[in-house]
């Protein structure tokens, strides 16, 4: 058995969720395939894939072996690409794991920025809001954005700050009042930011400055769905300064308790010591250094 090649095997059958699909991009029988599949797991002396006669799923050894297996096939073809180029430029492919709000608001332009940079790479993002695993999923880099992270065996470099905007429509103030003090909060709809790291109460600093538990009428996973129903009226909610900017600029949101701040969250970078090495990895962590340290 060539390790190598029943490694790509096993890759497509799971990338393309079937034995026979990946047969037909690869050129081979569905029982040259499976035959593959089966030599790899016998190598290994572990199960990979579930098979019954409806579907196939991923066992919790192979979920692991296939994220390093992807790792390590695209370092391969990165090193023989840039090998025979005789460049040693960067190239391969890049996983990054990043949040849906920050990506779609901050994080596409750079990207197009990025890709224009080093064009023998490619980029396969994944949008979640949720605290992903960058190791048992396979990414790269991941982005997040929290005041503080836990501890745990992964490098994480700092990118930058955001700013939290406690803020409010124009019409929801006039219907409800504008609260002019901390203990206001109490008597409001407040919107929270459920994957936030307290999302049922904001700690203020700043003039009498104090944690305030929330009345929260409403909680979301999405900033961007936060912002829309803070549009429409539906209460007081804080958003990250890159979604709330352009609509405080235009008047359609207003801040609320302006001499009080939330605190900054930082975007950082994670990614596994194993990886910290790599090329690719290096410049892409690099360049969002650069253009997010303001």
């Amino acid at each position: 058995m060539d390790l190598l090649v029943a490694m790509r095997t096993f890759r497509r059958v799971v990338e393309l969720d079937g034995f026979s699909k990946a047969a037909v991009d690869l050129g081979q029988s569905t029982a040259a395939v499976s035959k593959q599949v089966r030599q790899l797991e016998a190598r290994l002396g572990s199960l990979l894939l579930q098979r019954t006669t409806r579907r196939m799923s991923l066992t919790d050894t192979g979920r692991a072996y296939f994220a390093e297996c992807c790792r390590l096939l695209d370092e391969l073809d990165a090193l023989e690409h840039a090998t025979a180029l005789g460049t040693g430029e960067v190239s391969g492919r890049l996983r990054v794991n990043a949040p849906l709000s920050f990506s779609l608001k901050v994080l596409s332009p750079l990207l197009v920025e990025f890709m224009a940079l080093y064009p023998q790479l490619s980029v396969e993002l994944t949008l979640d809001d949720h605290l992903l695993d960058p190791v048992s999923e396979g990414f790269d880099v991941s982005l997040r954005i929290r005041s503080s992270l836990p501890d745990s065996s992964l490098i994480a470099r700092r990118l930058g700050e955001v700013e939290q905007v406690i803020c409010a429509s124009p019409g929801y103030l006039a219907a409800r009042g504008t609260p002019r003090q901390v203990e206001d909060l109490c008597g409001h709809d407040c919107l929270a930011y459920r994957l936030a790291d307290n999302p049922g109460g904001w700690r203020l600093d700043g003039p009498k400055g104090r944690g305030v538990e929330l009345r929260t009428r409403l909680s979301v996973d999405n900033s961007l769905m936060l912002c829309d129903l803070l549009l429409a009226g539906a209460g007081i909610g804080a958003l990250p300064s890159f979604i709330a900017d352009p609509h405080l600029a235009s008047g359609q949101l207003q801040r609320v308790l302006p001499q009080q701040q939330l605190a900054r969250r930082t975007i950082y970078a994670l990614y596994a010591s194993n990886r910290h090495l790599q090329q690719k990895v290096r410049v892409f962590v690099d360049f969002l250094a650069q253009r997010l340290a303001g």
